[in-house]
């Protein structure tokens, strides 16, 4: 173990990172049950005509890949799995298409989208952007991917809900996923005071162990219409495993509409893109794993096993796979090293044989576990200037608050490289604009023109 992730020199142990690993999965384990509900269409109310089963068994094989990869090739404590959001943009995808098996099309679209990255990788153009982003803006992505798995938390807790009147507002404290999301944050920050090891994860099976209780009294209501589903897992219907979709694309209306199918890859590689970028550089700056200057060491591996594991996502039959902000939890949890990445794809292999426990765990027991981290990382706004260049402070504090009021880590960093460039030329100082900085900027302004478009 030593001689594979080098844990002394990360000041860890072996007993931490598989910890670590642990708290990662159990924070992102949601994908299982979500990725399913999303692809198939349930989830917006279009049926794609996939299968269920099928897409639950290729998102846990492909998750585990991509934490393979980046835990034996980069050395990071960075997970992967199908991403939230563009799991809904691929069947928003798929009902746009239509006709026979729509999903192949945008399968299609993510193979095209991972070979892009690997490109790009082999370029090192993704490795420069994350290295040359100014240090404000870092601390600022960081901040802001802080508020923004806070919100996901308070949502699935039913903490916060929508508000026609006030945009967001306080959901119904007297449901059970209210008051339980409250008392489980409030062990994690007990155990977080005495120092107990596990703290975060501990406090996610706590909450959950409740909750069964709660269902087994009455106050927590089974309703599924509701998307409020058994806490208790089941296993009278098996493991029931089912194969993934393999190779399954459809290159015949890629060549046939260019044009739409071009639409469509640049719609997944942008979001993958800036938030990889945005995750990479947060959970990276919350474990202390940048250098001095704020450069990544080893980035290119690290964002080349991203690429690689979109593209064996696509072949399995999944939607792409990115590295997910939830591995704050398991850095917080003091994973310093690819242990923790490794430990979180065998978990993800484990998930497989024991699909009805990990499923069972509710967005409420997940969500004191998001919550908390999020403090954790909204720390790093105590190293952000704002005094001198109007351009650093000014971008940073904009990254912040778009990524935590449209809940899009693509959004923040947009509008904060958008606001730092136009900011320094506009003050005179465009010789310290590095050219991977112009790059972005035009992609993020002909982004724009699509969204007015």
């Amino acid at each position: 173990m030593e001689k594979l992730f080098n844990l002394k020199a990360h000041n860890t142990t072996v007993k931490t990172e598989i910890l670590a690993g642990i708290t990662t999965f159990l924070a992102m384990a949601y994908i299982l049950a979500v990725n399913p509900t999303m692809l198939t269409g349930l989830g917006i109310g279009a049926p794609t005509g996939m299968e269920s089963g099928a897409i639950f068994t290729a998102t846990a094989i492909s998750a585990a890949i991509g934490c393979f990869m980046m835990g034996f090739g980069a050395n990071y404590p960075i997970a992967l799995a199908s991403g939230m959001g563009l799991n809904a943009y691929f069947a928003t995808v798929c009902a746009s298409i239509g006709g026979q098996d729509p999903w192949k099309v945008a399968l299609t679209a993510i193979l095209v989208e991972g070979i892009i990255f690997i490109i790009l990788s082999l370029f090192k153009f993704r490795e420069t952007l994350v290295n040359k982003i100014p240090a404000n803006l870092k601390y600022g992505i960081s901040a802001g991917i802080g508020l923004f798995i806070a919100i996901i938390g308070l949502k699935g807790a039913g903490v916060v809900v929508a508000d026609p009147g006030n945009v967001i507002g306080l959901g119904d404290v007297g449901t059970a996923s209210f008051a339980l999301c409250m008392v489980g944050l409030l062990i994690i920050g007990i155990l977080q005071h005495f120092k107990v090891p596990g703290a975060i994860l501990w406090g996610i099976i706590a909450t959950w162990l409740l909750g069964i209780l709660a269902q087994a009294i009455g106050w927590y209501q089974v309703d599924i219409e509701a998307g409020s589903y058994s806490l208790i897992p089941d296993f009278s219907n098996g493991l029931n495993i089912s194969a993934p979709y393999m190779f399954q694309f459809n290159f015949d209306y890629a060549l046939n509409n260019i044009t739409s199918f071009i639409v469509i890859v640049f719609s997944f590689l942008f979001v993958d893109l800036f938030d990889t970028v945005g995750t990479v550089i947060g959970v990276a700056e919350k474990g202390n794993l940048l250098n001095k200057d704020g450069s990544l060491p080893k980035a290119g591996r690290a964002l080349m096993a991203d690429a690689v594991a979109t593209v064996a996502g696509a072949c399995l039959g999944t939607s792409t796979v990115t590295s997910y902000v939830e591995s704050s939890a398991g850095v917080a949890q003091g994973g310093r090293t690819g242990l923790t990445a490794v430990t979180t794809g065998i978990m993800f292999i484990i998930a497989i044989l024991l699909a009805p426990i990990f499923t069972a765990i509710p967005s409420f027991a997940t969500a004191p576990g998001l919550i908390f981290v999020g403090l954790l990382m909204v720390s790093s706004v105590k190293k952000m200037t704002f005094e001198g260049d109007i351009a650093d402070s000014l971008s940073g504090y904009i990254a912040i608050i778009m990524m935590a009021f449209t809940c899009s880590i693509a959004n923040g960093i947009m509008f904060g490289m958008i606001f730092w460039v136009v900011l320094k030329i506009c003050t005179g100082k465009f010789k310290e604009i590095h050219p991977v900085m112009w790059v972005s900027f035009g992609l993020f302004v002909l982004r724009i023109i699509s969204l007015i478009a």
